[in-house]
């Protein structure tokens, strides 16, 4: 299969040697474990467990109040030593409610759910129950709940199942390994999800500076029809959804639609690996590969990390930092985000930890625009950056959503190519932020304007029905009294 053009993009350092050629390495279980209750995009998780309770590894230890959320489970055997807020693993630093776990180092199981010998004689809804009941979300750092993208099969007209393995942030090698080391288990994964979506075609797109992965997992292929491997330019953001969508198969997903509407649903190829694990095993999401790297820190690796392990604890097991890192990012450089500290916990979209040194941050002072167009000739989406930024900074933020911000997927290239070195991504998530924040009033502002009018719609209502009794009470008692005869 060839690559259809595609616009934009930029080539960074990816710095991926540091790393990938470490294997995968089990990572030491810790003393404690804090589990965010909010993991995934939906409504936060509901706890199903008290503090001093006794929790085996596997078990179910808090709900998904809907659809779009995820449950939790515990990652080890142990006792819950509280439910309390910790600093969230998030730009922002503010507190969230976590269920916090102490292990007893027995890493006892507890009893999981019967797997499924042939997942392919099962009803595709059977599948999408299991893969909820297993708390997956997208392994890719978006954590959108995969059994709602596997339910789509119901809603829209699908042909194809997308894996993604381009993996293009610079550093992070989870996805590389994954398929360098479980991909018969990643196959299996697509295939299952396949039949879930209720789709023939399977596309594994790789990018081509992973020549062992593209090998390793043609040969785990070839024995299944319908599964292609396909290396992808070597350009970021090819890992982008809509992006890989558009050049692996030449279909361009509409602005602000869902790939789905195209056909084609995508999947990062360690979430296949997790569905594999929970379909035939019954083993919910409880670990994740995780990339430790960047050159402030002593040893680069990949590790099979718990869900709830301490970043600083990853930090210490790679033999802590040879020199203090200027920014500590979870994810990669490009779209991740700096950690408030190290004390934050492993989440289920951590793909890797980043500690970058000064030399690697080296940041340019911001000079003025010279109209060069760089950034427009490099935005994926095909957005004017500049002219948004300059609607921005006069505070015109309609003007700036009118030219598509909205649209900005935050990938950092124009400013990684802005000769000029204005920080473009910040304006449009600054600008966003404020749109959305207006946007949810207005929306609250018009359901209280709808309440207060039905409220009053009904008051009137009341009064109406009030007035007719009224009415009706005068009529009798005015009407003359007939005589019974007999």
């Amino acid at each position: 299969m060839k690559n259809h053009p595609i616009r934009g993009g930029v080539h960074p350092r990816y710095w991926k040697e540091l790393a990938s050629g470490q294997p995968i390495a089990a990572f030491p279980l810790p003393a404690r474990l804090s589990l965010p209750l909010q993991q995934h995009v939906g409504a936060a998780a509901i706890p199903l467990v008290e503090p001093g309770q006794r929790v085996r590894k596997g078990e179910r230890i808090a709900l998904a109040p809907g659809a779009m959320s995820a449950p939790l489970h515990a990652p080890t055997s142990g006792v819950v030593h509280a439910i309390e807020e910790i600093t969230a693993a998030h730009a922002s630093g503010l507190p969230q409610l976590a269920i916090v776990i102490d292990s007893d180092g027995l890493d006892e199981w507890a009893e999981l759910p019967a797997p499924l010998a042939d997942p392919f004689a099962a009803p595709p809804e059977e599948i999408v129950r299991r893969v909820a009941e297993a708390g997956i979300v997208g392994q890719g750092g978006a954590v959108f709940p995969t059994a709602v993208k596997l339910g789509m099969g119901k809603q829209y007209r699908l042909d194809t199942l997308l894996l993604n393995g381009a993996e293009c942030e610079p550093y992070i090698t989870s996805d590389d390994r994954v398929m360098r080391e479980h991909a018969a288990e990643v196959i299996d994964g697509a295939r299952i999800m396949a039949h879930a979506l209720g789709v023939a075609k399977i596309i594994i797109a790789i990018k081509k500076n992973k020549p062992e992965a593209i090998a390793i997992m043609r040969e785990a292929a070839r024995a299944f029809a319908g599964i292609e491997v396909v290396g992808v330019k070597i350009q970021y953001p090819i890992g982008y959804a809509q992006y890989l969508t558009q050049a692996v198969t030449g279909r361009e997903t509409p602005a602000g639609r869902r790939n789905a509407e195209v056909g084609v649903v995508v999947q990062n190829v360690a979430t296949a690996l997790a569905v594999q694990r929970a379909v035939r095993h019954g083993v919910p999401l409880i670990s994740r590969v995780v990339t430790v790297t960047g050159t402030a820190v002593s040893r680069a690796g990949n590790f099979e990390v718990p869900i709830g392990t301490p970043v600083a604890e990853l930090i210490a097991h790679c033999g802590g930092y040879r020199a203090r890192p200027r920014f500590l990012v979870n994810g990669g450089p490009m779209m991740g985000f700096q950690l408030p500290d190290e004390n934050v916990p492993v989440v289920k979209g951590c793909v890797g930890i980043v500690a970058l040194a000064e030399e690697e941050t080296a940041r340019q002072p911001e000079q003025a625009c010279i109209r060069c167009g760089t950034c427009m000739d490099v935005c994926p989406i095909g957005l004017p950056p500049v002219e948004m930024a300059q609607l921005i900074r006069k505070d015109r933020l309609d003007d700036a959503a009118r030219l598509g911000v909205g649209d900005c997927i935050a990938c950092g290239s124009c400013a990684w190519a802005c000769p000029s070195h204005i920080p473009l991504v910040q304006y449009f998530n600054h600008a966003n932020g404020a749109l959305w924040t207006a946007d949810r009033q207005q929306r609250k502002n018009e359901r209280l304007r709808q309440l207060a009018e039905a409220r009053s719609a009904r008051l009137e209502a009341a009064r109406q029905e009030r007035l007719a009794a009224q009415a009706a009470r005068k009529a009798r008692a005015a009407a003359p009294r007939q005589e019974i005869s007999e």
